[in-house]
């Protein structure tokens, strides 16, 4: 890239000054792993993780029972799998107290994390064990049926299997509604070596103390530079690659993360509601170490649809901390058990995955009367690059500021800087950045240059005040008779008509403009009409962006996060044009 031009070198510090630092010491800890049992010392007898049910029912680990638990997994996969530091470990399920341990257990013995959407089809499974090379998968047990199709696929050579209420206090595993498998057996046609989470921990308490393993030695060779976390990109834009996070990436963006929002973080006394998936790299970084550094208490939601089962959570637990999506939090403003009864406790809201809509802000805020921030990030990026100031006045519609030491450019197609105000490639380089995609150089080479600045494919702008506004995806941007329209822009203008509940937009074939903005609408007033919503948009538009058709659906595709999916309708709109051409 070209030599980075004035504007792009932390034009906010005039305006936000020292209350939110630009440069951060290296971070103390060399790894993850150790962190956790700095942690954990510094909070045992405090409860680290809560999983909470749908029916009320609910199970509890202190923080020094993730570590002990953690230390006999670590042992588990060096002593009893043969796992050599750098192998890596799948991790397959829901939110669920089973996680922290695997999670924190595979960093403690060194070895690499593979996050997996439990919902995956056998075929992604395929796809991502063997691309990844894991050897042991942690999977829920209600879906260990889909591997005996796609074994002889894979490396996996140990399966361990983890039950959703699993640690519950013993009468409630009875009575828990979901619907639970047992599957503590071998697959006979691979001969594979399964057993269960509680089975798994009481086998490496043995083998360290057969063989006199030392769990802390295991990871002792660890640095900034090793690899800690294959994560995923969610496929939304081609084959699912895994982006290479380091303990230094995930270590860093913590620390950035606090940076930006401390003063309202005590140490061992908040309380986050994690309603987002752990495997998702927003929860994982934020919810989960973030929190977990600080001593909080985490409370975990299995599943939150329908949006039902988080009212729980929020009725027995000083919830003060909760981050979610725009389609999250729009659902919870719909919903009269929320609305008759906010959360007492918050302190603040994150809001990141997908744009934030100032409509669902303005509601939110209206009403719970504490900050929903939006934050921008990406999994290249560990998430976090940009966050609105909690402790500042925040711009409405934007991203707010990058985190310290994050560098940002916009840049046009051919590679220029462009002038404040005009919309451009955002382009970072800071210490979260990742070291590149997993065996896959050329794709690397693609989006990371060798100053290490990130391409992120997203079209943003700066404002004159330093703050930036994502307008979409750059392969999201629809062309009418030449000009841009990005679709956020749109969905943004449809939220605010009070009969809307969500909205897409995407671009279609036209004959006469090339391309013609559809609006997909999910109303929440029965009697909404497309003339009605078209009137709204010609109130708030210029005519090239004004949708030239709204088709009306029960629901939109999503992401397990609850990011809409505009690939999913463009595929459907090709799908039915070659449908029509062919008859």
């Amino acid at each position: 890239m070209d030599a980075v031009t004035p504007y792009t070198l932390k034009p906010w510090v005039e305006q936000y000054g020292t209350r939110i630092p630009r440069q951060l010491p290296p971070p103390s800890h060399r790894s993850i792993g150790e962190l956790a049992r700095h942690t954990c010392q510094r909070f045992s007898a405090q409860t680290a993780f809560t999983t909470v049910m749908p029916n009320g029912m609910y199970g509890n680990l202190t923080y020094a029972q993730v570590d002990e638990m953690s230390d006999a997994f670590a042992a588990y996969l060096r002593a009893s799998c043969g796992l050599a530091e750098g192998d890596r470990v799948a991790l397959q399920m829901p939110n669920c107290l089973g996680y922290p341990i695997a999670l924190l257990g595979t960093l403690k013995a060194g070895c690499v994390a593979v996050n997996t959407n439990p919902l995956y089809t056998a075929s992604e499974m395929a796809h991502q064990f063997k691309d990844s090379g894991a050897k042991v998968l942690v999977i829920v047990d209600m879906f260990v049926d889909k591997l005996e199709s796609i074994m002889g696929q894979t490396p996996l050579q140990h399966v361990v299997t983890v039950k959703v209420p699993e640690f519950f206090p013993q009468p409630v595993k009875g009575i828990v509604h979901l619907v639970q498998r047992h599957w503590n057996r071998q697959i006979p046609s691979h001969n594979l070596k399964t057993l269960s989470l509680p089975d798994a921990l009481a086998q490496g308490r043995e083998q360290a103390k057969a063989k006199g393993f030392d769990v802390k030695a295991s990871a002792a060779n660890l640095s900034h530079d090793s690899l800690a976390l294959l994560q995923y990109t969610g496929g939304t834009t081609g084959v699912a690659k895994g982006a290479m996070l380091t303990h230094g990436n995930l270590l860093w963006n913590m620390d950035q993360m606090r940076a930006m929002c401390n003063s309202r973080i005590d140490d061992g006394k908040e309380v986050v509601l994690t309603a987002l998936p752990l495997y998702h790299i927003f929860a994982f970084t934020v919810n989960f170490l973030c929190m977990f550094a600080a001593g909080a208490r985490n409370i975990l939601v299995p599943s939150p649809r329908p949006v039902q089962n988080l009212q729980r959570a929020f009725d027995n637990y000083p919830i003060t901390w909760v981050t979610g999506v725009n389609t999250l939090y729009n659902a919870l403003l719909n919903e009269e058990w929320f609305t008759a009864f906010p959360p007492k406790h918050l302190k603040a809201a994150g809001g990141g995955g997908a744009a934030m809509h100032n409509a669902v802000v303005q509601r939110w805020e209206t009403l719970v009367k504490t900050p929903l921030v939006e934050g921008y990030g990406l999994t290249e990026s560990s998430p976090v690059v940009c966050f609105q100031p909690l402790e500042t006045p925040r711009t409405p519609d934007t991203i707010g500021i990058p985190a310290p030491m994050t560098e940002i450019r916009l840049i046009s197609d051919d590679g220029h800087d462009v002038p404040v105000g005009q919309p451009g490639e955002l382009c970072i380089h800071g210490p979260q950045v990742m070291k590149g995609y997993w065996q896959r150089p050329e794709a690397t080479a693609e989006v990371l240059d060798a100053e290490g600045w990130l391409r992120t494919g997203d079209v943003a702008v700066m404002s004159a005040d330093g703050t930036f506004k994502i307008v979409d995806r750059k392969k999201d941007m629809i062309l009418v008779s030449g000009f841009n329209v990005y679709p956020n822009e749109i969905e943004e203008a449809l939220a605010e008509h009070e009969g809307v509940m969500e909205a897409a937009v995407i671009g279609v074939p036209d004959a006469k403009t090339g391309e013609a903005v559809r609006a997909y609408v999910v109303k929440h007033d029965p009697e909404l009409t497309a003339e009605q919503v078209l009137a709204h948009c010609r109130s708030r538009l210029t005519g090239y962006k004004i949708p030239a058709s709204v088709e009306f659906r029960d629901e939109l595709p999503k992401t397990p996060v609850g990011k809409i999916l505009r690939k999913d309708l463009r595929a459907e709109v090709l799908a039915q044009s070659k449908a029509k051409a062919n008859t």
